[in-house]
């Protein structure tokens, strides 16, 4: 009997809606916190909502509530499904990995299995769109996974954001090196590390000079062969925009995606993050 895989994933893998809806994807809401109200990623709170607030009220996050991945598994469970696959944002930025291993032990009747993404936004996003594209095909859950595993390796996410501020108060500032560049106006272009950590992948000066270095990062480390692409933005649309066009002239780019990071993303970089997410085919 062929494997009958439910796929399921947060939020802060970014994957633009049609993409959800074509492919049946479940995605779980990360929490969007302040003092007086909660609200679930891109459910009831959208990217603008988050920035407009700024820098007046900075919001706290947290990883999807246990009772909604219990119930997405019980719903996968009651349709049928034979196998569920779980990918996550990073370990190393998030609990939801742990969240979602945690509430799979309470299910012996499915075959769970949580990937780890060490990563997030379209970087996870191209994983899970791949991994959806795998079980549309009829591959068995072993040769999804087995893909899934082979493409983390190749996924890159480099980005930058006009200011350290909203990292260091969410406590996402990871390797990232902080204040004294600031002060020279040097813009780190944030990677992130095989732990699923933010580095400092390069430090450029002036806002300009760090896209025009996100470009050439993309270039140099393709080369002339085919991959694909997702430029992510928060609050900086004018910009992705310009970045596109660029990007649009090399021959060698096979699938481009255009979208906003999640507001819970959003929470930790502040407006004006632009990101690319890319991987050679």
């Amino acid at each position: 009997m062929a494997d009958k895989i439910a796929l399921i994933a947060d939020s802060a893998c970014d994957l633009p809606k049609e993409f959800v809806d074509q492919y049946n994807i479940t995605i779980l809401p990360l929490k969007v916190i302040y003092p007086h109200e909660q609200y679930s990623d891109r459910v009831d709170i959208q990217p603008m909502d988050v920035y407009n607030r700024m820098p007046a009220e900075i919001p706290s996050t947290s990883m999807p509530n246990i009772e909604e991945i219990s119930a997405a598994y019980e719903k996968a469970c009651q349709e049928g499904f034979t196998h569920i696959l779980a990918i996550a944002l990073s370990s190393g930025l998030s609990g939801t990995f742990q969240a979602m291993q945690l509430a799979a032990k309470d299910f012996d009747n499915i075959v769970i299995s949580v990937f780890d993404s060490k990563t997030l936004s379209m970087a996870t996003g191209w994983m899970v769109l791949d991994a959806a594209r795998n079980i549309l095909q009829g591959l068995s859950f072993e040769k999804v996974w087995e893909r899934l595993l082979a493409l983390q390796l190749r996924v890159k996410a480099y980005y930058v954001i006009e200011t350290l501020e909203y990292l260091r108060k969410g406590g996402r500032i990871g390797l990232v090196a902080g204040m004294l560049g600031e002060f020279l106006n040097l813009k780190p272009i944030i990677g992130i590390n095989q732990d699923g950590i933010y580095y400092t992948h390069a430090k450029v000066r002036g806002r300009q000079k760090s896209i025009d270095r996100l470009i050439e990062l993309v270039q140099e480390s393709v080369g002339n062969r085919p991959f694909n692409l997702a430029v992510m933005h928060g609050a900086a649309k004018a910009e992705g925009e310009g970045m596109l066009v660029k990007f649009k002239k090399m021959s060698n780019l096979r699938e481009l995606i255009f979208s906003d990071i999640s507001p819970a993303l959003g929470v930790h970089t502040g407006p004006g993050l632009l990101a690319v997410c890319f991987y050679e085919l």
